[in-house]
């Protein structure tokens, strides 16, 4: 974990060419409107919550929260920023450092 971009590029609301090309660059992320978006099915409620909380850790240390949704063993995580009015590199950074921690 740890790439660091500077803030003034965090906030940016990045362009629909470039949304489209970082996109590209995810596993299994969508667009939905303004929000990037990815689901999970986990073995049962333990690996799914293991896993909410170690985004949250993610989280907490970019200081950039996402909205989480768990039933029992599914997980579906959105990203958008909302000081933007849009997607930021910082959605698609933590999109990144996430799909880092699923393997």
């Amino acid at each position: 974990m740890g790439q660091t971009i500077k803030v003034d590029e965090e906030m940016k609301k990045l362009t629909p060419e470039e949304i489209k090309n970082k996109l590209q660059t995810l596993r299994g992320w969508t667009l939905e409107g303004e929000s990037i978006k990815k689901e999970w099915v986990f073995q049962d409620f333990a690996a799914a919550m293991k896993f909410l909380n170690t985004v949250a850790g993610l989280a907490e240390k970019y200081n950039h929260h996402p909205e989480m949704c768990n039933v029992f063993n599914r997980v579906s995580i959105r990203y958008h920023t909302h000081e933007a009015g849009g997607l930021t590199e910082l959605d698609f950074l933590l999109a990144r450092e996430i799909d880092r921690i699923e393997g």
